[in-house]
């Protein structure tokens, strides 16, 4: 498989304020990256950019808005054309489905899913143009193993991994690679208070970072961290349900979510969530 080398490509990353989005930021400028950082904390990532000097530059972004991307182009457009998009931005408020709110639902949904859509229809256009160009799609592993208490949060990452397989058939002709990553608990702050699975360490944003740049240098279609979890879901996907769910509760997979500390999330979720009305 090929080996693109990362320095001089210039790459938008969303939700690059914090979390794998920052530490993707930070790694893909140090291989000599030109990096273009949107989050809808603009304040945030304009620190971030900041920090990270020269080839950095931030800009508000709500990837929600197609509008919202319009006006984020137009305000890192210095940097030139773009040659890898990292579809990094997601939320992941949790809880019962049938205590959820419809606009908990609906944020979730704008922000993991249409923010893909928007991110990629704003974007791709230029790559086509010039024939070449690269999607990296930060997705789950709940995008391909649901669980309990974090249906809508699981809903919004199996259309990613969906929209990511389309796209990337329709894309390959025009010269575009697109690339799903699938990490499954990091150590981050939309992950507070998660535990792990049995067996299973969690990863940081450090660590999903390096994968995002092992995916835009070699192109490959679909990336687990950590790697090893995917030979065992591939696995396990052939077996009878019963036994998918034995081996899920055997590492306590099924009970991740439902374990969490709320305590510890209290932070996150009231920064997530929309306001009630």
């Amino acid at each position: 498989m090929r080996k693109r080398p990362i320095s001089g490509l210039t790459v938008v990353i969303t939700g690059a304020g914090r979390g794998i989005g920052e530490a993707t930021a930070e790694l893909l400028s140090a291989q000599g990256a030109t990096v273009a950082l949107g989050d809808l904390d603009t304040a945030l990532v304009q620190v971030v950019a900041d920090r990270i000097g020269k080839g950095a530059v931030g800009a508000h972004l709500d990837v929600a808005s197609p509008d919202s991307w319009m006006e984020f182009l137009g305000a890192v457009g210095e940097v030139g054309p773009i040659d890898v998009l990292v579809n990094n931005a997601g939320i992941m408020p949790l809880g019962s489905v049938l205590k959820e709110p419809d606009a908990v639902a609906r944020a979730i949904i704008d922000v993991n899913v249409h923010g893909i859509i928007n991110g990629t229809k704003a974007v791709a256009p230029g790559m086509v143009d010039r024939g070449r160009g690269h999607i990296v799609n930060v997705a789950s592993a709940v995008g391909r193993t649901a669980v309990a208490d974090g249906a809508t949060y699981s809903a919004s990452k199996f259309a990613a991994v969906g929209f990511s397989e389309a796209t990337r058939a329709e894309l390959k002709p025009q010269g575009i690679d697109v690339s799903v990553v699938l990490p499954t608990i990091v150590q981050t702050e939309l992950a507070a208070g998660v535990p792990t699975a049995r067996g299973v360490k969690a990863v940081t944003a450090h660590d999903v970072a390096e994968v995002i740049a092992t995916a835009i240098s070699t192109g490959h279609p679909e990336l687990w961290v950590p790697r090893w979890v995917q030979g065992m879901s591939k696995a396990t996907g052939v077996l009878p349900r019963w036994l998918q769910e034995r081996i899920a509760a055997a590492f306590r997979a099924d009970r991740v979510i439902a374990d969490r500390d709320e305590t510890q999330r209290m932070a996150y979720e009231s920064r997530v969530r929309p306001p009630v009305t």
